[in-house]
Order: structure tokens, then sequence, then C-alpha cells
């Protein structure tokens, strides 16, 4: 049946990656173009553009983050509950680097003084970087296992640190992240922008774009040598949410197993591979539009790759394998899983038009000239 609670949880599963993908192309490109604007822009004119160029959409593409932070708060309320405890000073140091792009965007150009913008440019910068990277160490320290348990009264213990996050491998998925999101914002940049700016975006291109493969590649051999989990009991779907009701063991390679039992799969980190070579090409011979596209696709698979292999664990823990959570036993109940499916299936295609319609009506190049032009609106 449709609305068992089986299906609920892979229709959750599968949203909750929609939307984080979501984030990833649209805000995405806003934080590499943010990491790209002390470099790109060589004067206040190219950056002026620089910051026009995502000046309007930028807000509206946050909807992303926002709406998965609530979709995992309602319908894996206890992922939520461990990731926001388990990563509170990542978060909160993404947190606070993003508050710096709302006042970074609406004073950078208040002053004329260079030293006045020079420093908003830097908050912008990091403000871009920061996040890129710890979103991409965060996935890193899922493959890894957090430390963390449940008692017998299912209150959450961790075990962990801040520094202990900075771990070789979810540094190295952070590169991953960060290289990939420049890669992308190196793309709509180029989209946006003519002269200069633009034959600079196609180097960045296709600097990015090769690191990120060549990281991607490198991560993709290293997760055969790190620990990975599996569930030993049987597993039962349709039962109400108790992840100590299950035993969980881990070595070597385990996270390939969903792509050995359906080797079907390789064909998502295959893509990625395939998406970001084309979108070199593609940047290079000036068809950004369609670079945008393989470039999304890139970004699609390398977060497809990670879902995939980490099926069926939403976040494994190191402390206490047995305590770890699964699309099987960390769900809001079925009422709340059907309740808001529908909902999401109201506005979501909402939210989608509005982006879409947002974006095309926005299409145009972004030139120093249309700043002077319309100077009361600019950045």
């Amino acid at each position: 049946m449709i609305f068992d609670y089986e299906t609920m949880r892979l229709i959750w599963w599968a949203l909750l990656g929609a939307l984080l993908i979501g984030f990833a192309i649209t805000d995405g490109f806003d934080l590499g173009v943010a990491i790209l604007l002390p470099f790109l822009g060589k004067n206040d004119s190219e950056r002026r553009v620089i910051i026009n160029a995502i000046g309007a959409t930028w807000e509206g593409n946050q909807v992303w983050f926002i709406t998965a932070g609530g979709a995992l708060f309602a319908a894996w309320p206890m992922a939520y509950s461990v990731a926001f405890s388990g990563f509170y000073f990542a978060l909160l140091l993404t947190l606070f680097a993003l508050f710096l792009r709302p006042i970074g965007f609406d004073y950078r150009s208040k002053l004329p003084s260079r030293k006045w913008r020079s420093n908003w440019d830097i908050a912008l910068f990091v403000g871009g970087l920061v996040p890129a990277l710890i979103f991409g160490v965060a996935f890193g320290n899922l493959l890894k296992g957090v430390p963390f348990y449940f008692d017998t009264d299912m209150r959450i213990f961790y075990t962990g640190s801040f520094w202990a996050l900075l771990n070789p491998f979810s540094l190295a998925a952070g590169l991953v992240s960060l290289s990939m999101l420049i890669m992308h914002g190196a793309v709509f940049l180029q989209i946006k922008t003519v002269g200069d700016i633009n034959r600079r975006c196609k180097t960045v291109v296709l600097v990015f774009a090769t690191l990120t493969l060549a990281i991607f590649a490198l991560a993709g051999i290293w997760v055969t040598t790190i620990d990975g989990y599996q569930i030993s009991t049987e597993v039962l779907p349709n039962a109400p949410s108790n992840p100590l009701a299950k035993i969980v063991y881990k070595e070597p390679g385990l996270w390939l197993a969903n792509y050995a039992r359906f080797p079907v799969l390789w064909i998502i980190p295959g893509l990625a591979f395939i998406a970001g070579a084309v979108t070199i090409l593609l940047s290079k011979i000036e068809r950004p539009g369609l670079a945008f596209i393989t470039s999304s696709l890139t970004l699609t698979s390398v977060i497809l790759t990670a879902g995939v292999s980490l099926f069926p664990f939403l976040i494994p823990s190191s402390s206490a394998m047995n305590s770890s959570l699964t699309v099987w036993d960390a769900s809001s109940s079925l009422a709340t899983l059907k309740i808001m499916f529908w909902v999401t299936l109201i506005f979501l295609p909402i939210v989608v038009a509005y982006t879409t319609w947002a974006f095309r009506v926005l299409r145009g190049k972004i030139t120093l000239e249309h700043i002077h032009q319309n100077d009361h609106t600019a950045y």
C-alpha cells in the first residue's frame, strides 16, 4: 500500500535528499560566488558586478536550507536531535558565517571607503567558505560514524568533540564540497557576466572541476578502507521507531554493500565524473547555460553517492553501533509523515515554480553599465 509506514519512510528519506540537493544547486552557487569574490574581482567595479550577479536571488535560495532543516526536525526528530547535539559547534560556526552574508550584501556599498568595502568582501568570502567546507565535513563524519549513544530512557549522549570532527577523511569530504561549489559558482558567474570576469571563470571551472573529480575519486578509494555499518538482525520497516531494537556491526568496505547488491547504482558516481568532464568542455566552448545543468548534475551525483552508500543509515554511531539511526527506526509517526507528505505535495511545487520563474526573469547579464543605470537598487 502506498501509504504504509515503510513507504512513507522511504518517501521522506528521498524528500530530505531532494531538499539537500535543491539547496546545494541553488544556494551552492551563491556560496561559490562569494568565495570567488576577492579573487575574480580585480577592482571595486568588478566586485560589484560579481555581487550583483547573485544579489537578487541569494535570499530565496536559502529557503531550501531552511526547509531541509524543518523536514529533518519533523520527519526524523531523533536524527535532528543527534545532529544538532553532535555537530552543535560546527553548526553554530556555520550560522555565524551565514550571518555575514545579509549584512555584507546590504552594507558593503554604503560607504565609498576602500577599507570598508574590502573588509566586507572578506566577510562575504568567509560567509561562503565556512558553510561550503563544513557541510562536506558533516557528510564525511556520517561515513566515519558519529560518537553518540542512547541510554535506556532514550536520552542522547554525545561523546566526541568539535576537533574530532576535523579528521582527515572528513576534511577530504569537505574539500570535495568546497571545490564543487566553487566550480558551480564559477559556471553561474560565466552565465551572468561578460568580459574579463567571464574569461577568468572558464579557468576556475577547469581547475576546480578537475579538483572536484580528483578528490572525489580519492575519497571513493578511501571509503573502502574505513568501517561501514550493516544491520545483522531482521529489519522491520513498519515497526514503531526504536533505534535500540537492532544489532549493528561494522567492518571496512561495507559502505559499498549497496553497490555490490545493486550494480546499477554505480551509474550514480559514474555520472558525477561524466557530468564534471562535460561541464569543463561546455564552459570552454562558452555554453555556460548547459554547463550549469551538468554542474548541477555533478553536485546531485556526488550527494546521491553518499546517500546511497549510507542507506538505510541516517546517522551511524561509532560509540554504540546499536544506537545508530536508520530510515526504519528514527522517523516520526505514520500520521505525522502522512500529514507532512500532503503539505509538501502542495507547497514544494510552488517553491520550485517560483524559483524557476525568478531565475527566468533575472536571467540577463550583469554589467557595470547595468549597475550604474540601476544604482538605487544595485549592491
